[in-house]
């Protein structure tokens, strides 16, 4: 799905470096909550735990407002390490496409009321660059969905089909009428990650039909 003209592909280029910009940010942000916020919440439980054992036997009331404190600290890791994943756009090369695609799955679903589900071969192997713009472009299209489309089931699949994997995104949306080299900017973002990835990208969709977002990687032989 090739940009209609020069100047919606400027755009797209302008926005992706923006993109790029945030994310290192991002990873900056990410570092220092997960190396060294998350590390200090963890020893400060750590010590609470040998204070709230050395003192078990002399105060009776220590310890049960120690683990009380233990437990909003371990409430509060948890939720820098949620942070962490994130705001870091290296997720895939940390933890793997099917991990990074469940992490995306479970953000989703604090804020979508409809069913959304995920669905990953167990056979699939893609490398990393190709998997970060599969990732990129599962992200893009629920976050369209979840906006735009008005469904009330999304479903992320990840399979493989003749040599090659595909990434499908569907909704039961209200959908539209695909216009060849036009469509809002996400569409543009996703078009733009499967070519500089070397994924071929359609979108499937109509006034009441739903939307397939499909991407497919093919290694080159």
């Amino acid at each position: 799905m090739p940009f209609a003209t020069d100047e919606e592909r400027e755009l797209v280029h302008l926005l992706v470096s923006v993109m790029n910009a945030r994310e290192q940010e991002g990873a900056r942000v990410s570092r220092i909550l997960h190396d060294e916020v998350g590390q200090i919440l963890s020893a400060i439980g750590l010590q609470l735990d040998l204070l709230r054992m050395d003192i078990a036997e002399d105060v009776e009331n220590i310890p049960r407002r120690i683990a009380d404190i233990q437990k909003v600290i371990e409430t509060a890791v948890t939720q820098v390490r949620d942070l962490s994943y994130e705001l870091n756009p290296s997720i895939v090369a940390r933890t793997g496409l099917p991990f990074a695609l469940d992490r995306l799955v479970g953000r989703f679903r604090k804020t979508f009321s409809g069913g959304l589900r995920l669905l990953f071969d167990s056979s699939v192997r893609v490398p990393l660059e190709p998997a970060t713009a599969l990732f990129k472009i599962a992200e893009q299209a629920l976050d369209n969905a979840v906006q735009y489309s008005g469904a009330t089931q999304i479903e992320i699949l990840v399979k493989p089909a003749k040599g090659a994997v595909v990434l499908e995104v569907r909704d039961n949306g209200k959908g539209f009428a695909p216009v060849h080299g036009t469509g809002g900017l996400g569409l543009h973002l996703m078009t733009y990650q499967a070519a500089q990835a070397g994924l071929k990208f359609s979108v499937a969709s109509g006034p009441e039909k739903g939307t397939i977002v499909r991407a497919i990687y093919r290694a080159a032989k």
